[in-house]
């Protein structure tokens, strides 16, 4: 039987050199990164690291986010400030035109970010509003040398067909939390359907993007589940993002995950999906506070800026960070 206390007398490079030769994590061996003593960080994220390296090199892939369309959102996400059920004053406003889009572009290059994330509220997109991404996207296709994700909600299988036919390299759809957590988080739509929209994103030839919610009342046996379904949806690229608890919204009094709770879930991740792109998202300013740069020992990307309606760090701050770790941000990169 593993236990902590194996763990720590033969290292965490164990579980390194089973990511490096392909094979999974344990549920209990998964349970005993999120379980260890916070001793055991370093060596911990410096097995992370190994892998992260072995794939990744020192390289840092930045993203961008434009909040494209703004609350008027008729779903229940206990976690969003833009949803029906919340009475957190945000901005409200439908689908931006081209022009704007198109300006949101040239602010992700300005920013270095290799990819620029075109995300609306809504269960998913009506004719009129893909018609405006479709048009938008071709456009910077043609002008710009970005990658292109796209987060508009559950997709049907024509509508993805036409955004990977105008360019979108990427389409995000976020499992958020378990199976098992799912109801208590939203009612309006199932994990099911979210699992569905990323399989279908993935018959169309776009890369499937899937990501979670850490402190939304999930055990750690449950994180360990997340990874393993995000491994099993093989999913290229996944955010991890750390509970913003917004006032207005049913999970205001949530707490805030730690900081060194926060590093030993993305080391999960790194060893459950060694060769995925594993992104720091929304809520890492608050959850890991000073201790950012120590997220890039085991992550590979991070998101620049702010994000949909919450506020990031200074984007030179972001760059600062990678110079001082003797990292290299990847230019372009999806």
């Amino acid at each position: 039987m593993i236990t902590i206390k194996t763990i720590e007398k033969n290292s965490w490079q164990l579980f390194a050199h089973k990511a490096l030769r392909g094979e999974c994590l344990t549920l209990e061996e998964g349970l005993t990164v999120l379980e260890a003593d916070n001793d055991e960080v370093l060596p911990l994220m410096q097995a992370a690291f190994q892998v992260r390296k072995h794939f990744y090199d020192k390289k840092v892939k930045l993203n961008m986010i434009i909040n494209a369309k703004s609350g008027l959102c008729p779903e229940d996400c206990g976690y969003c400030s833009q949803s029906i059920v919340s009475t957190s004053p945000v901005k409200k406003y439908s689908l931006l035109d081209k022009g704007t889009l198109l300006a949101g572009a040239r602010e992700a290059m300005a920013r270095k970010a290799g990819t620029y994330c075109i995300v609306a509220s809504g269960k998913g997109p009506t004719e009129k509003e893909l018609d405006q991404v479709v048009s938008a996207v071709k456009e910077i296709r043609e002008t710009m040398p970005l990658k292109i994700c796209a987060c508009l909600g559950i997709l049907k299988d024509e509508q993805a067909q036409r955004l990977a036919e105008a360019g979108v390299h990427r389409y995000n759809h976020n499992l958020n939390t378990s199976r098992a957590n799912y109801p208590s988080i939203t009612t309006t739509h199932t994990y099911d359907q979210r699992v569905e929209t990323v399989e279908q994103v993935k018959v169309s030839g776009m890369s499937p993007c899937s990501g979670v919610i850490i402190g939304m009342g999930e055990t750690n046996r449950e994180i360990v589940e997340m990874a393993f379904a995000l491994r099993e949806l093989d999913a290229d690229s996944i955010p991890i993002n750390f509970l913003n608890a917004i006032q207005g919204t049913p999970l205001e009094n949530a707490g805030r995950t730690s900081a060194m709770k926060a590093l030993k879930v993305l080391a999960l991740f790194r060893f459950i999906c060694p060769s995925k792109e594993i992104r720091v998202a929304g809520g890492r300013e608050i959850s890991l506070r000073t201790l950012q740069p120590l997220s890039l020992y085991a992550a590979n990307s991070l998101f620049v800026g702010d994000y949909l309606t919450t506020s990031g760090q200074e984007v030179s701050t972001d760059h600062q960070i990678i110079e001082d770790l003797g990292f290299e941000i990847e230019i372009n990169a999806l």
